[in-house]
This record gives C-alpha cells, structure tokens and sequence, in this order.
C-alpha cells in the first residue's frame, strides 16, 4: 500500500528533504525556503484563497491551506490511524513511534525529532530571544511563549471548560483545571506515593522528601522550595502590593490574600465543617476549627511536649525555655521575647503625640493607636469568631476569647509552672510569688 511504502520511505530515509515544488521537483528541507522558491516559477503571480482571502505563491500551498476549511486529512499513520492535512507532517510523526531524531545539535549533541524543535533548542545557548511583546518588550526565545505572555495583556482566554465552562489563557491550565472535575491524579510519588493533578505540584512535594530548596533570597539569602513562595517572600523586602481590591482598593501582597479579603464583601463562605457544616470563608479557619471535634494540637514542644492547636502559640511558648529575647529596642537596648511587647515598650519613649482623636480630643503616638482608640466612639467589632460569631473591637481580646474555645493555656509561669490562657493573668497570678514580678514581665 502507499502507506506502507512511506513507512518504509521514512524509516530508510532519516535525513532526505521534505518539501519538494510540485512544479520543478526541486527538494527542500524547510517549509519557508520551498514558498521563497515558488515565485520564480510564477513570475510573482500569488494564489488567493476564496474562503478567507488569504494568499500563496504557489497553487500546492494554495490547496494544502484549502484542507484547514475543509478539514480533509488525506493523509494515515498506519500505526495509529492518526490523520494530517499534508504528508510532510505525516513524516515527522511518524518519528513518534520510530523515535527517530536526525537534528543534532552541535553545541551538546542532544538529538530532536524536527527542526524546529532543534532550533527553539539551540537559543538555550546562544540565550538569543528574537521575539518581543510590543506592550511591554518583554523577550522571549519562542514565538508560541510570546503569544501566551500577550495574553495577560489582551485578558484573552480562549479555552473554556466545558464542565463549568471557567476560561483559560493556555490550553495546558484549561487540561489542569479539567482535572478538578475528573478528579484524575496521574503523577505519583515513589516514596510515599501520594498523587498529584499535576507534575509540578509532584516536584514541589518531592523537595519535602530530599529537603532541597533550589530558590534563595538574593537579600537575605533564605530559601524556598518553590519559585512561588520565593517571590511571596520577595515582596517583604521590597513592600509591594500588586493585588488590588476593586470594592475598597485595599492592596494586598498576595493573590490569595485579596481572593479571602474579597469574602468580607461578598460574605461567601465556601468551606463546611463535615461534622456540624458551619461554615467558612478561609479554609485554615475550618481546619483550626476541626480541633475542637477532634480535641488535636498538632503542635507539639519539643522540650515538654506541650500540644498546641495553632503554631503562632508554640513560637511564644518556646521562648518559656530559651529564655531568648530576639527582640531589642533601639533606643535602650531592652530585650524583649515577643515583637508586640517590643511595640509597646517603644511608647514609654515616645512622648509625643501628634494624633489626636477629632472626637475626645485624645493624644495618641501612632496613628494605628488613634485607628483603634476610634472604635471606643463607634463600637466597631472587626475582629469575629468564626467559631461563635462573638465579635470584638480588639485583636488581642479576640485572640485571648479564641482559647476559651480550644482550652489552650499559652502562658506559663516559671516559678510554679501553673499555666494561663491569658498574659494579664499570669501578671495578676505573679503577685501570689511577689509583689514585684508583674512589673517586670514583659
């Protein structure tokens, strides 16, 4: 058959040209170099399209554009029955089940299957990037990774799901995102094979195997086991708020900070508690919220294996053992074990106080003291329990109401080791050892 006779063609012929003018016979190993050669037999003369107008030097490229509108294929592998519009294609793929590569490149040797591929390749080394986007001249080695750069400044999404039919940039979110409804996990880990949706998120997961963290801070030099959180971790040096609310134009440094800032005004609460389905806008409060069914800290100390629920609680706790103090003030040299204490030992030396309340007439040090000094005239409660819906005006007193909840005693005292839930009480009970103690806890 004249398929298998261009089975045997391909796989007897690795390097032979493949286009070939059907006017002179005359061969050519690129599709560009074949349409420069068409003119010089037509005097210039260009075939038009009379579907889409567009034109060709030649009648061939003329009737293989034809085949897009029609959708004809005319030309099998008899492999796997896959079809193509012209036989030149057929050839390279035929190079999928030969694993043929006959592209060398010079530089490494590494071996391609086309040309192009060989090409794109080769700029890994010459580090050339010939193509620019006119919005903001960011280069790229690859046209097909500049046309889906551009759509971040066009909002293009042509791939749509047709589950839910969200849309996409590039087909390959659209393939990820697929998987969200299929719930398909094709990549596993061969060391404690958990399944992922999708390779990278494997890789990521793997670096907790082998510890490794490829991604360094060029100013602190910290590092990260994904590029992702290493520009998080970017942005608390350079302060930057790319993310902003289009309700209240709050900025955020994050994307999925503003995704749980954007829940305050739409009071969406899209995770529920399987055991009593109350339910949440931020999925870390549902599953701080599942300790209370289950009674697990998960947070364990290391030196008295004291449990806690949340891991901030541990960090304090700690400092009860090392006696570390990596807080300092400036001015005087006074260590302190936590960064509030160190915030608020800082007013003893500021004794001015340039805001004033507009209502009472108040002096305040800092303009954050006046902001919350404010709610005392206008019984704003920003701060709500998801776990009661008790609301409060003050961080502090809404993180002391959250313990009655998970019965944590996060402070401790160091004489008689009796625990406390709140830092006023360990101060009060302080007095029961002496009268002086309260004063000098920071």
């Amino acid at each position: 058959s004249s398929n298998h006779s261009l089975t045997n063609q391909c796989l007897n012929t690795t390097k032979q040209k493949l286009y070939s003018s059907n006017i002179c016979s005359k061969e050519f190993s690129e599709r560009s170099h074949l349409n420069t050669h068409y003119p010089t037999h037509t005097n210039g003369k260009l075939y038009s399209c009379d579907v889409c107008q567009k034109e060709f030097p030649g009648k061939g490229a003329l009737n293989r554009h034809y085949r897009t509108h029609t959708k004809v294929k005319p030309y099998s592998c008899e492999i796997c029955q896959k079809r193509y519009f012209e036989k030149s294609h057929l050839k390279v793929h035929y190079r999928t089940h030969t694993n043929e590569k006959p592209y060398s490149c010079e530089v490494c040797h590494k071996e391609f299957s086309e040309k192009g591929y060989l090409n794109v390749h080769y700029r890994t080394h010459t580090n050339e990037k010939p193509y620019s986007c006119d919005v903001c001249h960011k280069l790229f080695s690859e046209k097909g990774n500049l046309n889906k750069h551009h759509r971040i400044h066009t909002n293009e999404k042509p791939y749509s799901c047709d589950v839910c039919h969200k849309e996409f940039s590039r087909k390959s979110h659209l393939n990820i995102h697929y998987r969200t409804h299929t719930n398909e996990k094709p990549y596993s880990c061969h060391v404690c094979q958990k399944e992922f949706s999708h390779t990278s998120n494997l890789n990521q997961h793997y670096r907790i195997h082998t510890k490794e963290k490829p991604y360094s801070c060029d100013i602190c030099h910290k590092k990260f086991t994904d590029k992702g959180n290493l520009n998080r971790h970017y942005r608390t040096h350079t302060k930057e708020k790319p993310y902003s609310c289009d309700v209240c134009n709050k900025n955020f440094s994050q994307k999925c900070s503003l995704n749980i800032h954007y829940r305050t005004h739409t009071n969406n609460k899209p995770y529920s508690c399987d055991v009593c389905f109350k339910k949440f806008s931020v999925k870390s409060s549902l599953n701080m919220h599942y300790l209370i069914h289950t009674n697990e800290r998960p947070y364990s100390c290391d030196v008295c294996h004291k449990g806690f629920s949340q891991k901030s609680n541990l960090d304090g706790h700690y400092f009860t053992h090392t006696k570390e103090k990596p807080f300092s003030c400036d001015l005087c040299n006074k260590e302190f074990s936590r960064k509030g204490a160190l915030k608020f030992h800082y007013l003893t030396h500021e004794k001015e106080k340039p805001f004033s309340c507009e209502i009472c007439h108040k002096g305040f040090s800092r303009k954050g003291i006046l902001s919350v000094h404010y709610r005392t005239h206008t019984n704003e409660k920003p701060y709500s329990c998801d776990l009661c819906n008790k609301e409060f005006s003050y961080k502090n007193a809404f993180n002391d109401h959250y313990r009655t909840h998970t019965n944590e005693n996060p402070y401790s005292c160091d004489v008689c080791h009796k625990e406390f839930s709140r830092k006023d009480h360990l101060k009060r009970h302080y007095g029961t050892h002496t009268k002086e103690r309260p004063n000098s806890l920071d």
